[in-house]
């Protein structure tokens, strides 16, 4: 383990590359496994599920280790600037490595447009970690900014359903309501710790006006999927409403709202 971090710490770049490809070939077996038939009536919705797939793998790897390198080394959670461990580095270049992949593969599909918000949120996280990665600062803060990927695994899960139409499933039932938890604890408290710590030790903090903007950003941006997320799954419009208070579907409707 030493040696290989030592080798991804001497090229930083070229090691996320390698991880990128990784993530690439990932993306390529999944697409041997089984997709619903409704998934494949649809280009771009074959496209999200693939999508989709590699992002769970990210998330319920990425999610775990962070999660674990906080419960190995609680300095991780006092110490965002200065503290991380080979086993933490070598996760911020494995995480850059997927998003960085993810990236790629929504520029190369041609999907930028409609999934700008999407490029955008790589764009900060990726140039935030790659600067990460070459000064060997702030690992611990992008470990602990990974803990919003325990709450992606319920998100990913969520639209994997709607694609698959089982939206009226008691399994979507479930999960909707665990994804807000999740949700409002993982990823807004997440942001909101970052949020304070910059603020907090804003005088002596390496460049903290950038990762200040950056993250105030991404809270604006959480913030909106939230309203659209609750909105979404717990106040519909009355015409839209096709889940009944069991998590059973409504005969007379096949609609649902598409946040």
């Amino acid at each position: 383990m030493d040696t290989l971090v030592s080798v991804v710490k001497s090229h930083p770049g070229p090691a996320v590359l390698v991880f990128a490809l990784i993530f690439r070939l990932i993306h390529r077996l999944l697409q041997r496994l089984p997709v619903p038939k409704v998934v494949k009536q649809d280009d771009t919705h074959t496209w999200k599920w693939k999508n989709l797939s590699v992002s769970m793998v990210h998330s319920l790897l990425t999610g775990t280790w962070a999660m674990t390198c906080a419960a190995i080394w609680p300095e991780t959670l006092r110490n965002l600037h200065s503290f991380h461990t080979p086993l933490s580095y070598l996760l911020v270049c494995v995480s850059t490595g997927y998003f960085v992949q993810d990236a790629g593969d929504i520029i190369l599909t041609g999907h930028a447009k409609a999934s700008w918000g999407f490029l955008l949120h790589h764009v900060l996280v990726i140039s935030c970690f790659m600067y990460t990665l070459y000064t060997e600062v702030y690992v611990a803060g992008a470990v602990v900014a990974l803990f919003v990927e325990v709450n992606s695994v319920t998100l990913h899960l969520r639209l994997l359903l709607k694609l698959a139409d089982d939206r009226c499933s008691f399994t979507y039932y479930i999960n909707k309501h665990i994804n807000i938890i999740t949700y409002v604890t993982f990823r807004l408290g997440t942001q909101f710790y970052l949020t304070w710590y910059i603020i907090q030790n804003y005088a002596w903090l390496d460049h903290a006006l950038y990762f200040l903007i950056s993250i105030i950003m991404m809270n604006i941006m959480m913030l909106v999927y939230f309203y659209r997320l609750v909105r979404a799954d717990f106040f519909p419009r009355k015409k839209e409403k096709s889940v009944g208070q069991n998590g059973a579907c409504n005969n007379n409707s096949k609609k649902f709202p598409c946040d």
